[in-house]
C-alpha cells in the first residue's frame, strides 16, 4: 500500500493522540470529515494502523524493574525458533520480543514488579528449556527514551 501526504498527516496526528475527534483530525489535516473517516478505516482495513492501546506507567502499576534479556538458542533450528517465540507470546512478563542477528537469537523486554518475580520468570520460562544455550540478563537503570511513534516524513 502506497502512503500519501494525507496518509502520513493522519498517521503522525494519530501517533501522537489516538483520541482525537474526527472533526478535528479532519480539520487538521484539511479533510472534510467523511473523507477523513474513510481513509483512517482504510488504513485500519489494510493493516497499517494495528490497534489502539492506552500506554500505562510501568512504576504506577507496579512493574518497577525493567531488564533486557539476550537469548542464545542452542541449534539454529525453525522448529525450535517457533516453538520458543509460541512461549514468549503467552509470557506476559515479555514486553517486547525480537528474532535478530549476531551472537543471539532473540532480544526481550521483559517488565516485572521486584527481583523475584523476575526469578520466577526465568525458572519458568528460560532454564525449562532445553533449547536455550545461554542467556544474559541486564538491568536498565533508567528510562531514557520510549516512544510508539513511528518517524513518519510528509
Amino acid at each position: 500500500m502506497e502512503l500519501d501526504k494525507i496518509d502520513r498527516r493522519i498517521l503522525l496526528k494519530l501517533q501522537h493522540n489516538n483520541r482525537i475527534a474526527n472533526v478535528d483530525l479532519a480539520a487538521e489535516v484539511g479533510l472534510s470529515p467523511p473523507a477523513c473517516l474513510k481513509r483512517v478505516k482504510r488504513l485500519r482495513d489494510e493493516g497499517v494502523i494495528v490497534g489502539d492501546k492506552a500506554i500505562l506507567n510501568p512504576e504506577l502499576i507496579g512493574n518497577k524493574l525493567t531488564l533486557i534479556v539476550s537469548v542464545e538458542m542452542d541449534r539454529d533450528r525453525g522448529e525450535i525458533y517457533q516453538q520458543f517465540r509460541k512461549t514468549i507470546m503467552k509470557t506476559p512478563e515479555v514486553t517486547q520480543c525480537y528474532q535478530i542477528s549476531g551472537s543471539y537469537d532473540f532480544m526481550l523486554v521483559v517488565a516485572v514488579a521486584d527481583i523475584q518475580t523476575y526469578e520466577t520468570f526465568v525458572e519458568r520460562t528460560l532454564r525449562s528449556d532445553l533449547n536455550i544455550r545461554k542467556f544474559h540478563t541486564a538491568v536498565c537503570m533508567r528510562t531514557v527514551k520510549f516512544s510508539t511513534e513511528f518517524h513518519l516524513s510528509e
